[in-house]
């Protein structure tokens, strides 16, 4: 079974922006897929388990970047 959950981030202009909240999100223990929107900001997360939303937040921070 795997859960998903989307979040919206701010402050992301580019590809390089995308690239790096991916990165970043990716490493979460669990995580199977990142689904980045950069028009909407929105970030879609697949994962074996629920990901807490304080550990998205603090991967979005750590790529330069908030949870709206």
């Amino acid at each position: 079974m795997s859960a998903t959950s989307t979040y919206t981030v701010t402050g992301m202009t580019c590809g390089h922006c995308v690239a790096s909240v991916t990165e970043e999100v990716q490493e979460i223990s669990g995580v199977q897929d990142v689904a980045v929107d950069l028009e909407s900001g929105a970030v879609t997360i697949t994962s074996a388990e629920p990901v807490d939303e304080s550990t998205v937040r603090s991967a979005v921070e750590e790529a330069g970047y908030r949870l709206a």
